[in-house]
């Protein structure tokens, strides 16, 4: 079956032997048999799945596999689920004057850089969602997975 992955590079998503497929018609964990680049995109064979009809079933599905799984990046680096869910601040010129513009909600890619996308919260700014981009250093001043937020330097008012 043709897959589309969002790993980088793609071909990393062959590296894993067992999915969780969510979407399609048909629903849990998969064995791969083999996975390899096809054109611009992916092929992978799964176990129990001999023809086009019962592939069908996982058209439109989302490919996860288990967190316990993927392999520890480097300091700095950060996988879209860590990021998910984190409040972010705009920084002001001191600790008071922090701005809550919300929560990530997800993540886009959009080939030069990622971008955040930010949605209200309880006590956040506003109710507008922005597109930050996930520009560490430059953007992304720093993320805190324990306190569970991300610092950005980002007008509140953009």
């Amino acid at each position: 079956m043709k897959v589309f992955s969002y790993t980088q590079p793609k071909e990393n998503i062959c590296q894993y032997k067992n999915w969780t497929l969510e979407g399609g018609s048909k629903n849990g964990s998969v064995t791969v048999l083999s996975c390899k680049a096809h054109g611009n995109g992916l092929v992978a064979q799964l176990k129990g799945c001999h023809d086009r009809d019962e592939a069908k079933q996982y058209c439109g599905s989302l490919i996860s596999v288990p967190r316990e799984e993927l392999p520890e990046l480097p300091s700095g680096d950060y996988y879209w689920h860590q990021l998910q869910g984190l409040k972010v601040f705009a920084s002001g010129s001191d600790v008071e004057e922090k701005v809550l513009l919300g929560r990530v909600d997800h993540l886009i890619e959009t080939g030069s850089n990622d971008v955040l996308v930010v949605k209200k919260c309880k006590d956040s700014l506003d109710g507008r969602e922005r597109l930050i981009p996930y520009l560490p250093d430059q953007v992304v001043l720093a993320v805190d997975l324990e306190a569970g937020s991300i610092e950005v330097d980002w007008d509140p008012e953009f």
